[in-house]
């Protein structure tokens, strides 16, 4: 579970307070463990005599996630801002929102930390660019002794950003600052003037540029005003001076903007800026458009060469590289220009490259500036400016060699020219008719398109689509320049209802335009389409009782019928169909408007495992009806507890063996190698020896396998990869390849992202699976045999459980889909084929095709599947896929995988949600695939683990029978409605069905940011490194009081083996279900638990824990000092209301069966009903701890062989339990 949203962006301008730090409200860092405080540090240093405490807003080079520069003007010395690690120099920086007089700053750490020094300077700047030391670089000392403050003066200076630029920490390979304080001489005057206004430019002569102003005000009177030119100073003039003139060639382009100053040296907020543009080279053509790069490095991807911030940069890995700018048509160049950061810290170098250019419509490049080595250096503000002639559409640096770094590096690059002719179709007005349609009239819509370019277009296509669809399309003629067509698209007959409609001149780009950003345009008015007269029926609803049908129980159903027409149906028969049993119900006649529930005549007797319900209205047709396409309504059902899933699961302790049985220690003790502690059912069998096996007889017909295991590490990390003898009745049939590359994290702490991949004597996360489909079918009685022969080459092997599966055939391409091979992607080949999946699913998106097909085949995907953001909003692409369905053979037939791990691969995607997978907003059906990540850790010093679903899901997406490994979470669902608040549409109606989630190193699915109406069923997770299922009530939405998660279910899941956090997790919230699942063998959290901890909206309304079982859940965590029960309810701040828990099984546990934990809130009026817990091992059936409050009422809760008793409430409490 995440202490905050996954992919909040950390370093934007946070308000900084000095000594009195209000206002801030940040999440826990991610280190810290729920319910354990850290100790409180003294507060902060009073500012000398004579000094005041400044204030502005704090940025910085980057953050560890968890860790965000906020901590460090957030008034608790306890939490701490924390750099990338691995990274010197790293630098915090306060802006003091305009030049102040400074002469003190102090920095602090956590009191308790041990000793360490960081090696500081300070450093002053008035512009944000060049930078001077006010203290040098030196070895700060931080002691506990001093409570780790460290206060550095230095003589009195103006400036407005102070720095701290960090280079060393003998304590840990990052920067690290627990809070910072900025003060200032205490002058009596600490008011800056206003602002200058209405700042103006004129040329009264040539070279010569005037600027005039209005004056500032000030309570003590303005002295001087200050005139900087290019953000650098260049003139002062008296107080009473409002007016400058400066001395400028006409080719310069220069921009201006004042500040006042009074006489304590406070300095106004900039005036408005002015600026000249000069008669030199053109406009920046290359400012925010498409750019890629031949290879990136950590998070130094291309778009930060576009993105117009001097202080972000590409770099790539490595020599020869590339960078390539496409301005999207021809253009005549002047200047190419590179920037590197000005900062003084960039220190000179030198860089070798070629510019290279393509014109549109051309495949090759060709030279414009042949090879040449360029200086860079921040006394000329590490820019190079480059004349270069020619007409091109995209424009590439080559670079060979960099003085500086290992790779090329470029801050900025720019391309300087001005737009060749070139067509650019607009679309000026959308009609419809007829004016006032009915569901019954086909409609024509009508696009105005125009050719604002400078040249001739050549005929193109028209889409027109409706909410969002392409419902049609049509060509366009040639257009002259300046000329206009008309042109009808067919969009059929649509239901009742109101409809957005717009259309998009050339959707696919096959014009060079001037503009390729104002093809669209949207009706102002909605197409109001009305009901056709005459009956309607659909069905709403269907229902059956019992809720929870056990293996044999006969089973009614209830079908809603509703007449949406405006006439009354007749009388019909509503048939429900059902694992093969129909039941026809006559239906009496259904008034317009009106519903009627139908009980459904008959039964169908359960039977153990999933179908599906079909309920049809007028099933033999007696009913004329102007719509009869929406008669029918499916849903599913599965019979029993957890999910029915197709294979079955074989324990290797059962089977027969000859190697070196594992069990488990009574504590389950995890966290230091454990490997039973990891195993299912916490025992496993080691193979040693060659010729020891472990062999297994099935019961069911296979034609596949799946191996849960676990071989050693590489002796530095990595990881190995090794063969095992599959023997099936006796016969060799195969070798099957195991790997370690994806397992063994070392550490001996809990926190999220403090484990390493590097060896060291304690390890976790020590099992990863490996699967093949046989060469044939085998039936129930086969006997399959894993055995250590002599080329078996690792030094153990140890085997957990293995699955055996009858897989289905591979699907066959639906008609209305169309191929990936069509856009060129090759199955097999070890090629990336993101690039042919993603313009697939960008013409399903734009209506071109209607479904993306994905073969049978091994498919390799090295970037995310995303949409482009046309206005680059933020260094990151984060906007997802809508109106999208993609489909696949099968999850074992048609499978995604990556194999450069996120944080090393190049692309505009966040680096936290990886390079694999899809982004997803709206509407979006993705079934029948697998995607296997290359993740190999949770996050920290610069790796991340990557993300196979996430984004903000929207309505109508629905995910089926996916397979998901090597992420570090499964399905993220949600974002920060701060992350594009315009894009803001949190979950709704969301259903994940048939999810095989393995292997994660974080949650398996996440509910967040509002997450409503959606739905987790008949899925099977194992091996999870953090929550396996979870609803997060984060606050990181629009409206609190709205965006809420709720009403959100987790129904018929099996779970095993999460290694991190609990099995299934609810965090806030209302009327949030958990119901019919099975949960196993949790390494250290509960099974289940309902909690406050993460800071979530709080709790209300009902939240329901019915009719599931845990086995041998609890466990201890956090420095193994807390311990927990299998079923935990912790109220660490805010209340936990209105719980009920209900026939459910609690077996086995490791702790306490039922635990109300210590926190800052109360769980009053707990409802459990009908709950039997057997067996705590170490614990109580029931225990209130002692600081718990509130209560619960039992009714037919049965107790048996609890280690320290059956309802215990710790002395203490005020926690009342009643009843038995």
């Amino acid at each position: 579970m995440y202490r905050t949203q996954l992919y909040r962006r950390l370093t934007a301008g946070i308000p900084f307070i000095a000594l009195v730090l209000a206002g801030l409200t940040t999440p826990a860092a991610y280190g810290d463990p729920p319910g354990v405080a850290e100790p409180t540090a003294t507060s902060a240093v009073a500012p000398m005599a004579s000094e005041v405490p400044l204030d502005g807003t704090v940025t910085a080079s980057g953050s560890l996630p968890g860790y965000p520069v906020a901590n460090s003007v957030d008034g608790d010395q306890a939490s701490y801002w924390e750099s990338t690690n691995d990274a010197f120099p790293q630098w915090l920086q306060v802006d003091l929102g305009a030049a102040r007089p400074v002469q003190r700053v102090v920095l602090k750490l956590p009191a308790h930390w041990e000793a360490r020094d960081q090696t500081v300077a300070v450093r002053g700047s008035t512009d944000g660019s060049s930078f001077t030391d006010l203290s040098d670089a030196t070895g700060r000392t931080f002691s506990p002794g001093r409570a780790n403050t460290v206060s550095i003066s230095f003589d009195t200076t103006t400036t407005r950003y102070v720095r701290l630029r960090v280079t060393a920490n003998t304590g840990w390979p990052a920067a690290q600052i627990s809070e910072l304080e900025v003060y200032g001489p205490d002058t009596g005057d600490t008011q800056p003037p206003t602002a200058p206004a209405e700042l103006t430019l004129t040329e009264p002569a040539e070279g010569q540029i005037r600027l005039e102003w209005t004056a500032s005000t000030d309570d003590t009177g303005v002295t001087d005003y200050v005139v900087y030119r290019n953000n650098t100073e260049v003139a002062t003039v008296a107080g009473d001076v409002l007016t400058y003139t400066d001395s400028q060639p006409g080719t310069a382009s220069v921009e201006y903007f004042v500040r006042a100053r009074d006489a304590a040296g406070n300095e106004s907020p900039d005036s408005n800026r002015v600026t000249r543009g000069g008669d030199g080279p053109g406009t920046n053509l290359a400012a925010g458009k498409p750019v890629d790069a031949s290879s990136s490095v950590f998070s130094f991807v291309a778009g930060n060469a576009v993105d117009g911030d001097a202080t972000s940069y590409w770099e790539s890995a490595g020599f020869e590289s590339t960078l390539t700018a496409h301005l999207g048509a021809d253009a005549d160049l002047d200047a190419v220009v590179v920037k590197l950061d000005p900062d003084p810290i960039w220190t000179p170098r030198t860089q070798t490259f070629e510019i290279l250019g393509r014109a549109q419509g051309s495949t090759e490049f060709t030279s414009l500036k042949g090879p040449d080595t360029y200086e860079f250096d921040p006394v000329t503000r590490n820019t190079v400016t480059i004349p270069v002639t020619g007409q091109v559409a995209d424009v590439r640096l080559r670079f060979t060699a960099n003085t500086g770094a290992p790779g090329a590096q470029v801050a900025e690059l720019q391309v300087m020219g001005t737009p060749a002719p070139n067509p650019d179709l607009t679309v000026t007005d959308v009609t419809w008719t007829p004016a006032e349609p009915t569901e019954a009239s086909p409609v024509t819509v009508t696009a105005t398109v125009r050719n604002a370019g400078t040249a001739d277009a050549d005929p193109a296509t028209v889409n027109v689509t409706v909410d969002g669809a392409v419902a049609g399309n049509a060509e366009i003629g040639a257009l002259a320049a300046g000329d206009s067509a008309t042109v009808p698209v067919d969009v059929d007959a649509r239901p009742a209802g109101s409809y957005t409609v717009a259309a998009v001149a050339d959707p696919d780009d096959t014009l060079a335009e001037l503009d390729e950003g104002n093809n669209g345009h949207t009706a102002a008015d909605p197409l109001v389409i009305a009901r056709a007269p005459g009956p309607d029926l659909e069905i709403i609803d269907i229902a059956h009782s019992p809720q929870n049908p056990a293996v044999g129980d006969p089973v009614t159903f209830t079908v809603t019928v509703h007449n949406r027409g405006t006439s009354t149906a007749a009388a019909a028969v509503t048939r429900l169909v059902v694992d093969g049993t129909t039941l026809d119900t006559d239906t009496a006649a259904v008034e317009a408007g009106a519903t009627t529930t139908v009980p459904i005549s008959g039964s169908w007797t359960a039977t153990r495992g999933d179908a599906t319900i079909t309920a049809t209205a007028d099933a033999t047709d007696a009913v004329t009806e102007p719509n009869e396409g929406n008669n029918e309504l499916a849903l599913p059902i599965v019979v029993g507890r957890g999910a029915a899933v197709p294979y079955v699961e074989y324990e290797a302790e059962a089977a027969s063996y000859d190697g070196t049985l594992l069990t488990a220690d009574p504590q389950r003790t995890f966290g230091h190698t454990n490997v039973a502690t990891e195993s299912s059912g916490r025992q496993s069998v080691r193979l040693n020896d060659t010729g020891q096996y472990v062999e297994f007889t099935s019961t069911n017909r296979t034609n596949s396998i799946v191996v849960r295991n676990s071989i050693p590490d590489a002796p530095n990390g990595g990881g190995i990869e090794a063969t095992i003898s599959l023997y099936v009745n006796g016969e060799f049939e195969r070798k099957l390849t195991l790997s370690s590359k994806h397992s063994w994290l070392y550490g001996d702490c809990d926190g999220p992202e403090c484990l390493t991949n590097t060896p060291q004597a304690d390890a976790r996360r020590l099992f990863d699976e490996s699967h093949a489909l046989l060469g044939e079918s085998y039936p129930a009685g086969t006997t399959f045999r894993l055995q250590r022969d002599g080329d078996d080459t690792a030094s153990y092997y140890v085997i957990d459980l293995i699955d055996l599966e009858q897989v289905a055939p591979p699907k066959s391409k639906p008609a209305e889909c169309t191929s990936i091979t069509e856009y060129g992607a090759i199955p097999g080949d070890g090629v990336d084929d993101a690039a042919a999946i993603q313009r697939a699913v960008t013409d399903d998106q734009n209506g071109v095709i209607s479904c993306v097909w994905i073969p049978e085949g091994r498919w390799r995907q090295e970037s995310k599947i995303l949409t482009d953001d046309p206005q680059d909003r933020g260094p990151y692409n984060q906007v997802g896929i809508r109106d999208v369905t993609v489909r696949g053979a099968g999850m074992w037939h048609s499978q995604l995988y990556s194999l450069i791990q996120p944080q090393n691969a190049d692309g505009i995607n966040h680096p936290h949600e990886g390079n694999f997978g899809f982004d997803i907003d709206h509407n979006t059906r993705i079934s029948d695939i697998a995607i296997f990540g290359s993740g190999r850790i949770r996050g920290g010093g610069g790796a991340e683990g990557g993300v196979a679903l996430n984004g903000r899901f929207g309505t109508g997406t629905k995910i089926t029978n996916v397979w998901i490994e090597h992420a570090n979470v499964g399905v993220w669902v949600g974002r920060d409605y701060s992350n594009i608040p315009e894009l803001w549409g949190p979950a709704d109606g969301v259903e994940f069905s048939g999810m095989r989630i393995r292997n994660t190193y974080a949650d398996g699915i996440n509910f967040t940011n509002g997450t409503r109406n959606s739905r987790v069923f008949n899925s099977s997770f194992r091996t999870t490194g953090d929550d396996s299922l979870a609803v997060w009530a984060s606050r990181y939405v629009k409206d609190p009081a709205v965006d809420i998660a709720h009403d959100n279910h987790f129904v018929n899941n099996t779970i095993q083996l999460p290694w991190r956090a609990n099995g299934i997790a609810i965090y806030g919230g209302h009327d949030n279900t958990i119901e019919n699942n099975l949960v196993y063998d949790t390494m250290n959290y509960p099974g289940i638990m309902l909690a406050t901890d993460h800071d979530p909206l709080p709790f209300s309304g009902r939240t329901l824990i019915a009719n599931n079982a845990l086995y041998r859940c609890g466990g201890a965590f956090w420095n193994e000092q807390q311990e927990f029960g299998a079923l935990t309810l912790f109220a660490a701040g805010g209340d936990i209301t209105g719980v009920t828990i209900r026939d459910t099984e609690i077996h086995d546990s490791t702790y306490d069966g039922i635990q109300f934990k210590s926190g800052g809130g109360a769980t009053p009026d707990v409802r459990i009903a009908d709950v039997r817990i057997d067996k705590s091992n170490n614990g109580a059936g029931i225990l209130a701890h002692g600081g718990a409050r509130g209560s619960a009422t039992l009714t037919n809760v049965e107790i048996t062989d609890s280690a320290t008793g059956d309802i215990v409430i710790e002395p203490g409490s005020s926690f009342v339990i009643d009843g038995g």
